[in-house]
């Protein structure tokens, strides 16, 4: 079967933001913005924020699934433009807060420690590899490749759903540590 034109309208876009998103995320943790001479204060306040987001993307995930198994076509689409809407709104603010606010470290010890970083390397290995699975998953609804939509969305639902479950587990497991 043949690329839709909307499939390669979109194309290049998907891997500009698949490359650029986690580029920009990793630069994060090596530039801050008092580094660029930008006085910033920092944003103690959104971690909660942004993991009741993800905690908010995880329940629209599920229920979108539930509608568009039940036939719910249209609210099957608004849920999922929400899902990713709030999976924007997360970026936006793990940028911020990252830009302009030290990392925490977690202070746990033991086993704890290491399910704690399972959780986060995971987290974060995915996180990468689930961008271009939405997107890839979206344009497809989008130009009506339903068939390959759905192919793709058997992939995309568990690994979108692990993400964002697991960044409120990790926020949940490093919040005691947060330095306010």
């Amino acid at each position: 079967m043949e690329t839709s034109p909307i499939e390669k309208k979109y194309s290049k876009w998907i891997i500009i933001l698949s490359i650029l998103i986690p580029v920009a995320v990793a630069l994060l943790f090596v530039v801050k913005l008092k580094d660029l001479g930008i006085d910033a204060q920092p944003l103690p306040f959104l971690p909660p924020i942004y993991a009741s987001i993800n905690g908010i993307t995880a329940v629209l995930l599920i229920v979108a699934v539930w509608a568009i198994k039940n036939g719910k076509i249209q609210l099957h689409q608004n849920l999922m433009k929400s899902a990713i809407g709030c999976s924007l709104l997360f970026l936006v603010m793990y940028i911020a807060y990252h830009m302009t606010t030290p990392s925490t470290k977690f202070g746990g010890d033991g086993t704890i420690k290491f399910v704690y970083f399972f959780i986060l390397l995971t987290h974060i290995l995915l996180s990468i590899v689930i961008i271009p699975l939405v997107l890839v998953t979206y344009v497809r609804a989008l130009a009506q490749r339903f068939d390959k939509h759905r192919k793709i969305a058997r992939i995309t639902f568990p690994l979108w759903l692990y993400v964002a479950i697991t960044g409120v587990v990790v926020y949940l497991m490093i919040s005691p540590y947060y330095q306010y």
